[in-house]
C-alpha cells in the first residue's frame, strides 16, 4: 500500500470510525427546561427558568436553589404544593403564624393584574389587634363575628400566642376572621401595620378535624387562570418539547430538550440520545465522506 493511500485509510477511520467510539462517553445535553423543582412536578403555565412556562407567570413563579418560589410586592413565599386538577396552588409564608408557632408576621399582597387570584378556601384570621384597629369598626363589617369565631377560639388555645405576647386561652377580643374587601383596581393586599395587628394566619383546610388546629392546614391557597394552555403548546408538548417564549415581544416557543427552540413543535429538532449522538453521527459521517471524495479526485 502506498504511503498515499495509508494517509487516505488513516483519514477515513479518524472521521467514521473515531467519533462512534467516543459518542458513546459523551453525556446528554442538559434540557434548558425541567419538568422538576425540587419535589414539585412543573407544568405549563408554570415553568422552572427564564423562558419556559407562560410569561405572565414567569414574573411571579421562579425556581431558585430547587425550591419554587411566588413572588409579590410584599415578599417572596414557598409554593409547598400544586394541583394541576383543579388549578390551584398553595403558598407558605414563613412569617404566618401557625398553632405550634405564632410571631409577628409582614403584610401579603396579590397583585390584580396578576393570573391569580385567592381561593375561597382562604380564611384569613388576624392575631393581637389593638382595640383601636380599623378592623373592629363597627360601620366596615370586616370581622366576622359569627361561625368563624371558632377559628379565634381555636387559635388562642395554642402554646404558640405566646409568641406574640398572650397567654394560651386569652380573651379572643384582640382576634379578627377577616373578610377583607378586595379593591379591584390593585387586587388583595393585607397590610398588618395598617391594620394595628401582630400576626395573621391563613388557613384553607382543617385536615378533617375543625376542633384541633394542630390539624388545620396553614397556607395560602391560590387559583390560577387555565386559560393559557393552547393547542399549539400540546402539540409542543407532545413532540417532547417545553412550552416557553422568547424575543422582545415574547411570543411563544417550543424549547426543545436537545437545545435549541421552534415555533411550533419539536418534531425532527434537536439530537435523540440513546447512547450515541444519531444525527450528529451521521453528519459527521456525511462530511467525513464528502472530504474523502474530494481528495481522491484531486489526487
Amino acid at each position: 500500500m502506498s504511503a498515499t493511500s495509508s494517509w487516505l485509510w488513516l483519514l477515513l477511520h479518524i472521521v467514521l470510525i473515531h467519533p462512534i467510539v467516543s459518542s458513546s462517553h459523551i453525556p446528554p445535553i442538559v434540557p434548558t427546561c425541567r419538568d422538576k423543582c425540587g419535589n414539585l412536578t412543573i407544568k405549563y403555565p408554570f415553568g422552572s427558568d427564564y423562558g419556559c412556562g407562560h410569561p405572565d407567570f414567569a414574573r411571579y413563579i421562579k425556581c431558585t436553589s430547587g425550591e419554587l418560589r411566588f413572588s409579590s410586592g410584599t415578599g417572596a413565599y414557598t409554593v409547598s404544593s400544586i394541583d394541576y386538577t383543579t388549578s390551584t396552588l398553595v403558598l407558605t409564608d414563613m412569617f404566618m403564624s401557625t398553632c405550634s408557632s405564632m410571631e409577628n408576621s409582614g403584610s401579603f399582597r396579590l397583585d390584580r393584574a396578576s393570573p391569580f387570584t385567592l381561593s375561597s378556601q382562604d380564611m384569613f384570621v388576624l392575631l393581637g389587634c389593638s382595640r383601636t384597629s380599623p378592623v373592629f369598626d363597627p360601620n366596615e363589617d370586616l370581622c366576622d363575628t359569627g361561625s368563624g369565631l371558632h377559628l379565634c377560639r381555636g387559635l388562642y388555645s395554642c402554646e404558640g400566642v405566646t409568641g406574640i405576647g398572650l397567654e394560651p386561652n386569652a380573651p379572643i377580643s384582640s382576634c379578627c376572621v377577616y373578610q377583607p374587601i378586595i379593591d379591584f383596581a390593585t387586587g388583595f393586599g393585607l397590610d398588618l401595620p395598617k391594620l394595628q395587628c401582630s400576626s395573621y394566619a391563613s388557613i384553607y383546610g382543617f385536615g378533617g378535624d375543625e376542633t384541633d388546629p394542630m390539624k388545620w392546614d396553614f397556607g395560602i391557597s391560590l387559583d390560577y387562570n387555565d386559560s393559557y394552555y393552547t393547542e399549539t403548546c400540546k402539540d409542543c408538548e407532545a413532540s417532547g418539547g417545553f412550552c416557553g417564549f422568547a424575543g422582545f415581544r415574547q411570543s411563544f416557543s417550543c424549547i426543545c430538550r436537545g437545545g435549541g427552540n421552534s415555533t411550533t413543535n419539536c418534531y425532527g429538532r434537536g439530537y435523540a440520545w440513546n447512547g450515541t449522538w444519531k444525527h450528529k453521527i451521521q453528519t459527521k459521517i456525511i462530511l467525513g465522506g464528502t472530504l474523502l471524495l474530494w481528495m481522491l479526485l484531486l489526487l
